[in-house]
């Protein structure tokens, strides 16, 4: 019994790709980026929380060899700017929240 959705099925050979262009489902890559940026706004609204005091702590660490380990708020900078998102809006919590679903995935099947 094949498995289908949305009338389609494996049968059909319709790529990924046209498939979710077609429900309108974000990249994976899109979601997984979504999460710590809510995070990162929870945090930075909160500026008696542990997690905001300890963000801009500044710790000299021994040098070692070798590429330096990818750090959270590296990689939070890194994300707020592909999103193209303006890091002050972090007070804002509704407009945050609103740029933040972007990968939200919207399935209409006819």
């Amino acid at each position: 019994m094949p498995r289908w959705m949305c009338g389609v099925t494996r049968l059909d050979k319709i790529r990924n790709k046209y498939f979710s262009g077609s429900l309108g489902v974000c990249d994976i890559v899109d979601k997984l980026q979504e999460n710590p940026l809510r995070w990162y706004g929870h945090v930075k609204r909160s500026p008696e929380y542990i997690g905001n005091v300890t963000m801009d702590l500044n710790i000299s660490a021994s040098r070692r060899r070798g590429r330096p380990k990818t750090r959270w708020a590296d990689t939070i900078v890194k994300d707020i700017t592909a999103w193209k998102v303006p890091a002050n809006d972090v007070s804002n919590r509704a407009r945050w929240r609103k740029e933040m679903k972007k990968a939200d995935p919207m399935i209409r099947c006819d």
